[in-house]
């Protein structure tokens, strides 16, 4: 059977741990050819209609690529259109977000249907060679007014710390390095166990766990590092600041804050739980705790109502706050979603030129964040070899880098002095 993924980390995490049950479980061999499978497995994506789309080719591509094989779609495209998807000639199972620990009975049954939400699929990614992607949370109870992952995920809801703790140390068993705590909304958790986000990070941080005693500073074995996938500006606390940069934890350096717009009026329209003030003081907060932090910001262009004044406060905030890197997004309207019946929507055309103008402005910071690293000292978890001779990982503070293939140091953290961009842009490195 082969698996398909589109959209976030989560969906990752999830098909992976979906893969395993049918592998491990199920007794079925995973089929990574391009077509032949018996069973194929989609895990979808409804982030834009851009997504929607991509969803739908891919599903009609495996119905001719696999013929006769049974063709089952999860995820938030299940869950948000469920009749779209099951009109699809060759579809047999559509299954959303909230059956997903269910999907092996519904292969083996054969039911095209979807259902209700109902507790917490607990999943994690694995296969790669150095990092693996953990659940932790699931669902969102902010209601953007351009947002649909209340509808595709559900209220905000999480597995206990006690049930993340066995996952990691099962992830540490496999060999992995790094995990990386992920969410819809990361930060929101423990609202359904009532322990908190800072609860969660101090359990996996404390000295002995994971296989590892950073405080000794010995590690051979086990997690040694650890990230946060996003998190909100309005749940980067003090406390939680304070974990993170504390000496010799395994947190590292490196986060993903979502803005989408640098223009107050525009975030009142988002519906978003913060403005631009409240923003720039968490990211001052953040960077007086820890001065070279990787900070990825994300940002929507194109908003319902966003004018060119609105659209060059966000490039002058942003030029202001110096990100690491900009994820960009032109704003997609969803059916359902408040924003999609506002009035002054933007053209797609002005959007695109906004997307570009923004592109533009995170190639020239993320350069300047790099650069800013030449001739320091690194360590790199180097984690694959590609075909030009290379090998390439990255620093604590996610600078990427390549140096000169060596298959013994793949999986393993090495020290490294960081040299001058490569052609592709990464940093140059020697290992120590």
């Amino acid at each position: 059977m082969s698996f398909h993924t589109l959209g976030c980390k989560l969906n990752f995490a999830e098909t992976s741990t979906l893969a395993r049950q049918f592998t491990a479980d199920g007794g079925f061999e995973r089929w990574t050819a391009r077509g032949g499978a018996d069973v194929c497995i989609v895990n979808t994506c409804s982030v834009t209609e851009h997504a929607e789309k991509k969803c739908r080719n891919l599903i009609r591509r495996l119905v001719r690529e696999n013929q006769g094989a049974i063709i089952a779609v999860t995820g938030c495209y299940a869950q948000l259109r469920p009749d779209v998807l099951a009109a699809i000639e060759g579809v047999d199972i559509v299954v959303g977000n909230d059956r997903k620990g269910e999907l092996y009975a519904r292969v083996a049954g054969g039911s095209c249907e979807a259902s209700e939400f109902a507790g917490f699929f607990e999943a994690f990614s694995s296969g790669d060679r150095t990092r693996a992607f953990l659940k932790v949370q699931d669902g969102c109870d902010y209601g953007c007014s351009y947002c649909t992952i209340p509808a595709a995920r559900g209220k905000s809801r999480n597995t206990s710390i006690a049930s993340v703790m066995k996952s990691v140390e099962e992830i540490a068993r496999t060999g992995l390095r790094e995990v990386v705590i992920t969410g819809i909304n990361t930060g929101d958790y423990g609202r359904t166990t009532g322990e908190t986000f800072a609860d969660l990070l101090r359990a996996l941080d404390a000295p002995g766990t994971l296989g590892v005693d950073c405080a000794a500073g010995s590690a051979t074995t086990g997690i040694e590092r650890l990230r946060i996938s996003s998190i909100e500006p309005n749940l980067l606390t003090d406390e939680i600041i304070g974990i993170v940069s504390r000496p010799g934890t395994r947190f590292q350096p490196h986060f993903h804050i979502p803005l989408q717009s640098g223009s107050d009026r525009i975030l009142r329209l988002m519906r978003r739980r913060y403005d631009t003030a409240t923003f720039a003081e968490r990211v001052a907060a953040l960077r007086a705790a820890i001065s070279d932090a990787f900070l990825g910001i994300d940002v929507i262009v194109g908003f319902p109502g966003e004018t060119d004044d609105d659209f060059h406060a966000t490039i002058a905030f942003l030029e202001r706050l110096a990100p690491a890197f900009l994820h960009v997004f032109p704003y997609s309207a969803r059916p359902g979603t408040a924003a999609a019946s506002f009035p002054q929507q933007v053209s797609p055309a002005v959007s695109a030129a906004r997307v570009r103008q923004l592109t533009g402005l995170s190639t020239r910071l993320h350069r300047e964040f790099y650069a800013r690293h030449i001739g320091q000292q690194a360590h790199v978890l180097f984690e694959s070899a590609g075909r030009t001779g290379l090998m390439s990982g990255f620093t604590e503070n996610y600078i990427k880098v390549g140096a000169p293939l060596d298959r013994s140091l793949i999986g393993r953290i090495c020290r490294v002095q960081l040299g001058t961009p490569t052609e592709n842009g990464d940093l140059s490195a020697e290992v120590i």
